[in-house]
Formats: C-alpha cells, sequence, structure tokens
C-alpha cells in the first residue's frame, strides 16, 4: 500500500513540475518578441522587451522580500538584545544589593543583651 503512495505521490510532482515547464515555455515563446512602454521617470518612457520586464519585476519582489524580511529580523534581533540588557542589568543590581546586605553588621548570636524591660 505504501508503494502506491509513492506512485501516486511521484506522478502528481511529475505532472505538475510538466505543467508549469510547459507554462513557462508558452509564456516565453508567446512574449519574447512583444514589448511594452516602461514608465520610469517624469518624461521618460522606456520601450521593453515584456519578458525582461517580467523578469525584473521577478527579481525585484524576491529583493523587496528578502529586505523586508532582513528588516524585521533585524528589529527582533535588537528587542531580544534590550531584553537580554535589561535582564543582565537587573540581575547586577540585585546581585550588588545582595553583595550590600551582607556587609552590614549583623549582631552576633554570643553577644546578648538585657532583655528588654516589662512595660506595663
Amino acid at each position: 500500500m505504501d508503494n502506491l503512495w509513492l506512485k501516486i505521490k511521484f506522478w502528481t510532482k511529475l505532472s505538475i513540475t510538466a505543467l508549469v515547464a510547459l507554462y513557462i515555455a508558452f509564456f516565453v515563446g508567446k512574449n519574447s518578441d512583444r514589448t511594452a512602454r516602461f514608465w520610469y521617470w517624469y518624461n521618460r518612457d522606456y520601450t521593453i522587451k515584456i519578458l525582461a520586464l517580467a523578469a525584473a519585476a521577478f527579481v525585484g519582489g524576491i529583493v523587496a522580500t528578502l529586505l523586508v524580511r532582513t528588516t524585521f529580523t533585524t528589529l527582533r534581533q535588537f528587542h531580544s538584545m534590550r531584553s537580554r540588557a535589561r535582564t543582565e542589568r537587573l540581575e547586577r543590581d540585585v546581585a550588588d544589593m545582595k553583595a550590600k546586605a551582607a556587609m552590614l553588621q549583623v549582631k552576633s548570636p554570643t553577644t546578648q543583651s538585657a532583655p528588654p524591660p516589662d512595660v506595663e
């Protein structure tokens, strides 16, 4: 039974890959000779092949996605860095307070003082 599911999975992946490759071939064939007017800046229109424009848009989308992802990762790292620094500062403060508390003189148990007077 496992063998059947592996075969179905393989042929499904192969069919989808073949359909995508066929679509890409038709896309390239139909758009290789077509041109479009592309506006880049004020009073500047460029005539460019649609295939090159689509490729540039695809690459631009990839670059923009990577930049946005890197930005969010950097912001997350800054947040964790601030949190870690705040935690370390609080730990140092607690350690300093404990050290100061340890330095306070404590009455030794051998020294006994007079019992407090009874107040009636």
